[in-house]
């Protein structure tokens, strides 16, 4: 009888050890889950980069607050809302400065997700050393083309273009122009320099060689005299391919020369206009061509998150003032994020990139358009429309002229002589 009792017993002490081990488990599982998820990240308070980097960063802080007052973000590997936490440091727009807290935001701070600071220079030293560690690379902005010459699981462009297909329009609409003679000045980094190459390339496609092809450091503040050896070049169009202050000193020393151009083109009046217009005025821009991005161009539908209408409404109403191009990027790096969480069935960095490539791209339409990498994580999608700065009253308007799908007006060109 009690041979017979302890047999009865046997499964039911089994039944019992698998309900504790389960419930081992849920608890060890439940454990793993961090009270909040640390997004890491730098920005620049000084330097060449600092507008755009404060921008960026504003518009990921006004994400982060918008899904903290929601409860956090749903994290499906713990299947619950967690709140976001981030940290932040400041590299003064410097690499070597970047380069150390990035490595302090990876070994010390231990962040969940690391974001990279504004602009190809910035995320350059960022690129190699979450390679290193086994962590994704959020790259906001940086869009150089060495950074996508291999695939990779540790990298992904989200809020930007990589830089090689920005120009590919620009170059099309020069040709369709019946533009002949091009000069074509360019900062010597890896974001300015793949445009030129890129542009030199497809005017070759349409029979187009350069009259004027010249790269200048990324620090060069003073154009007048290449202004003058362009001139020499007799081209119809000038494009200049730099960062904000370099579009600044180009189009200030241009509007001091006395020189005409009957086409002009430069980057970031299409990103920084409050910043441009304060430094360049509504003169010095006027006929100016550049890439319209949002706000300036909108999206009405889009598949996640606020729309660009709406993102500019809200963030208006938290911040008091109008976003611009980088909060914009900010804010949908966050967005980014938030599907990359949402969509992961673990909570490792390889699943965040597989739910960025298999999840998200190709199959989302964001604030900044379409969102699309590849394996390489280049961004691919969110193209750039051609635009020309109109002057309306005191102030500009922004005219699409290329592609024709987006086009709200026709070119002036050549452009009138101030």
């Amino acid at each position: 009888m009690q041979a017979r009792h302890r047999k009865m017993l046997r499964p039911l002490k089994s039944a019992a050890a698998a309900v504790a081990l389960a419930g081992a488990g849920i608890a060890a599982h439940a454990a793993t889950a961090p009270a909040q998820i640390k997004i890491g990240t730098l920005y620049a308070s000084t330097g060449p980069f600092a507008v755009a980097s404060q921008g960026q960063f504003e518009g990921l802080k006004f994400w982060a607050a918008a899904v903290n007052k929601d409860g956090g973000v749903f994290v499906k590997a713990f299947g619950k809302k967690i709140p976001v936490k981030i940290v932040a440091y400041d590299d003064q727009s410097s690499t070597s400065t970047a380069t150390t807290l990035y490595n302090q935001l990876i070994t010390q701070d231990k962040v969940d997700v690391l974001v990279a600071d504004f602009g190809s220079v910035l995320t350059s030293v960022a690129v190699p050393l979450a390679a290193e560690h086994h962590m994704l690379l959020i790259d906001p902005t940086g869009s150089g083309a060495n950074f996508f010459t291999k695939k990779t699981d540790y990298l992904a462009d989200v809020s930007i273009p990589a830089s090689t297909v920005w120009p590919i329009p620009l170059a099309h609409f020069v040709a369709q122009q019946g533009i002949k003679r091009v000069a074509i000045v360019y900062d010597a980094n890896d974001f300015d320099a793949s445009q030129a190459e890129t542009t030199k390339e497809v005017l070759a496609q349409a029979g187009i060689k350069p009259v004027y092809y010249h790269g200048v450091p990324t620090t060069e503040s003073n154009y007048t005299i290449l202004l003058h050896t362009i001139k020499a070049a007799n081209p119809q169009a000038v494009l200049e391919f730099g960062y904000a202050p370099n579009d600044i000193a180009f189009l200030r020393a241009l509007s001091q020369s006395g020189l005409h151009f009957d086409m002009t083109f430069s980057i970031f009046p299409g990103q920084l206009l409050e910043l441009m217009k304060k430094n360049v005025g509504v003169k010095g821009l006027a006929y100016t061509y550049t890439y319209p991005t949002p706000p300036l161009v909108k999206y009405d539908k889009v598949d996640y998150g606020m729309n660009t209408a709406d993102f500019v409404k809200a963030f208006q109403g938290a911040e008091k003032k109008a976003p611009n191009f980088l909060d914009a990027a900010g804010y949908n790096t966050g967005l980014v994020m938030q599907y990359m969480l949402d969509k992961a069935p673990k909570f490792t960095q390889e699943d965040f990139h597989s739910a960025l490539l298999n999840d998200m791209s190709g199959k989302t339409t964001t604030l900044l358009g379409p969102f699309k990498i590849n394996e390489n994580g280049a961004q691919l999608g969110q193209p750039f429309p051609v635009a020309q700065m109109v002057p309306e009253g005191k102030d500009l308007k922004f005219v699409v002229v290329y592609p024709a799908d987006h086009a709200t007006g026709k070119p002036v060109y050549p452009a009138p002589k101030s």
